[in-house]
């Protein structure tokens, strides 16, 4: 979303557009022309002058085309999005028009490509030096792991400024994984299949299955949450055609294998956890994903311990939602307040201790499941 810094600097809207046109140049019209024609599948809208024609508009596949002998500053490539890109018999994914534009084929809907885990010790804190980029729809996110775990994995701490309505769009994600979990304020979403619209509230969670479409509709002034997503590059799609809220509700449908969840803070649940002395909230987000993830919220309950622990998951990544703790890993200690995070590779050993009794820690493991170590 275009966020403009002063925006009286925008030019008014234009009313009454049609379409919009691309310029392509060549020397003779005709053979673009039919290989348009032929090839993509464009159609005539315009060709002048009757006697000897020099411009062709054509139109096709949401483009248009102002084809033209001696155009200046025409374009060079043409990305052509299609079911099958790999379809030529040639076994190549690109063409050449007769005036030397190239065609590339891409795939209109491609794969989730999903980068190998790299893992390493990720340690976050917020300060005053703390960078924000801005991001879709004007919000503000710092990187939690700016290694990414090799592309696996991305972790962000999201802000939003101005409290009110919220500039998105009805959109989905094509994710392995991802979890948004409020941390200040409230805000207000809606999805796909899942009722009205609701507000998020501190301490409350979502599955984001994937390709659920969804909005974020309103949010109170300076709203938090904390999203992880995989892989890190995942593409969003806007939905133009779908109108949320949808008249019909499917709460256990089936995204890609996993099921939408909502979790109220309010209404956990708390029961032992795997390291004695604390306690665990558990969002249930791992059943949903038939085990590709787990997401709980930590606090201490009982006599402190400070056991010495390995894991072999893909991701353990702790988020300090409130107090402070110390997390040694390796033998190297690090202090944590709130909103600090620490990402902790496989095999590592670490141990979690100083923490104060108001501390709680927001936990998301894939698997959900996996071998603990001493």
């Amino acid at each position: 979303m275009y966020e403009p810094s002063d925006s009286s600097s925008i030019p008014q809207p234009i009313s009454g557009i049609r379409s919009c046109q691309v310029l392509m140049a060549c020397d003779e019209l005709n053979p673009t022309l039919e290989f348009l024609k032929s090839t993509l599948g464009l159609r005539i809208d315009a060709i002048f002058p009757a006697d000897n024609p020099s411009t062709a508009m054509l139109s096709g596949h949401g483009l248009s085309i102002r084809l033209g002998v001696g155009l200046a500053n025409g374009v060079k490539e043409l990305r052509v999005l299609c079911d099958d890109p790999c379809q030529l018999s040639s076994g190549t994914r690109e063409l050449v028009a007769p005036n030397g534009v190239r065609i590339r084929l891409e795939a209109s809907d491609p794969p989730l490509r999903q980068p190998e885990t790299v893992q390493a010790l990720a340690v976050a804190h917020l300060d005053e030096e703390t960078h924000w980029n801005v991001g879709r729809a004007g919000l503000r996110y710092r990187d939690l792991l700016p290694e990414r775990h090799g592309g696996a994995f991305i972790a962000s701490h999201i802000r939003i400024l101005d409290g009110g309505p919220v500039p998105d769009y009805t959109h989905f994600h094509k994710v392995r994984f991802q979890t948004i979990f409020c941390r200040k304020g409230w805000v207000r979403v809606v999805y796909e299949g899942q009722g009205e619209p609701f507000e998020m509230h501190a301490g409350d969670c979502v599955l984001q299955p994937p390709t659920i479409r969804h909005r974020v509709l309103a949010s109170s002034a300076g709203a938090e949450v904390v999203e992880l997503s995989s892989p890190a590059e995942h593409i969003t799609v806007v939905d133009h055609d779908m109108l949320l809220p949808t008249p019909v509700t499917h709460p256990v449908r089936d995204f890609n294998g996993q099921h939408f969840v909502r979790h109220v803070a309010k209404s956990a649940k708390w029961g032992a956890w795997r390291i004695a002395g604390f306690e665990v909230a558990d969002t249930q987000i791992g059943p949903a994903t038939h085990g590709v993830a787990g997401v709980r919220v930590v606090r201490p309950a009982g006599e402190a311990h400070s056991r010495t622990q390995t894991h072999n998951t893909e991701l353990c990544f702790f988020y300090v939602l409130s107090g402070r703790l110390d997390v040694v890993v390796d033998g190297e200690r690090y202090a944590l307040a709130a909103d600090a995070s620490v990402t902790i590779p496989g095999n590592a050993r670490y141990t979690l201790e100083n923490y104060s009794e108001d501390l709680q820690l927001l936990e998301i493991t894939l698997p959900e499941r996996f071998l603990v170590g001493d």
